[in-house]
């Protein structure tokens, strides 16, 4: 009697284990919290035009930011997956250091970084826990960016402007980056898991603004170089089916 318990709940392990196996086809999507930390470091402000000159000791800072993220894995096999990430876009704030401190912030900006990553899980497919590596790539590019009144004040002095009768808009570039990934997944039982990962993307822009009179006439460009390197984290409740 024993032994039939005991075969019975072997093979009830190995079933709860089979329906728990992640295999080919399998979809898993995920939602959770995502949190971007800029690793930052940027060079001087530097003006293009009339004459090129550099704004000595100017320097700024980008602030962490948090928001959704949505993601969504395809299993090829038990082992290898394709993933693709987007979250709803962050709001990052720019701080200015040396020179541009007395300032404050200086601006804010969207950023838009969708992902696509090629993933290895390690274990079974039937283990509950699987550590994974990744690798991959994301495109990023910026809306909605606005410079602060201080900003705009010191642009147009630095070009002998009377206060208020300039005004500067901004452009950051777009780029594609590398994307390194790391993490585990845990999975409760057949659907409902939960993951978290970190990613490092190295990653860098150029702010190019533009100052311009009230008459609309453009009287000065100038540029700002960031390299951004965030460390991205991610803890998403996942459901498999």
């Amino acid at each position: 009697m024993k032994k039939t318990m005991f075969a019975l709940a072997a093979v009830s392990a190995m079933a709860s284990g089979s329906a728990w196996a992640q295999n080919a086809g399998d979809w898993v999507i995920g939602a959770g919290w995502l949190r971007m930390s800029p690793q930052d470091s940027s060079k001087p402000l530097t003006f293009t035009a009339p004459v090129r000159s550099v704004v000595p000791g100017s320097g700024a800072s980008v602030s962490d930011a948090d928001t959704l993220g949505l993601s969504a894995v395809y299993f090829v096999d038990s082992h290898w997956a394709v993933e693709g990430v987007l979250g709803i876009p962050p709001k990052f704030k720019l701080d200015g250091e040396g020179t541009l401190a007395r300032i404050g912030e200086l601006g804010e900006a969207r950023q838009w970084s969708p992902t696509i990553l090629g993933k290895y899980y390690f274990n079974e497919g039937s283990s509950a826990f699987r550590p994974f590596v990744g690798l991959g790539a994301t495109y990023v590019w910026y809306s909605d960016v606005k410079l602060t009144p201080g900003l705009q004040g010191a642009l147009g002095s630095q070009v002998r402007q009377p206060p208020l009768s300039t005004s500067t808009t901004a452009k950051l570039d777009s780029s594609f980056a590398p994307v390194l990934n790391a993490g585990v997944a845990y999975q409760f039982d057949k659907n409902w898991g939960v993951s978290f990962s970190v990613s490092y993307i190295p990653l860098k822009t150029k702010a190019k603004l533009t100052t311009t009179s009230i008459t609309g006439l453009p009287v000065a460009t100038s540029e700002a170089r960031l390299k951004l390197n965030p460390i991205v984290t991610y803890l998403a409740v996942t459901y498999r089916f």
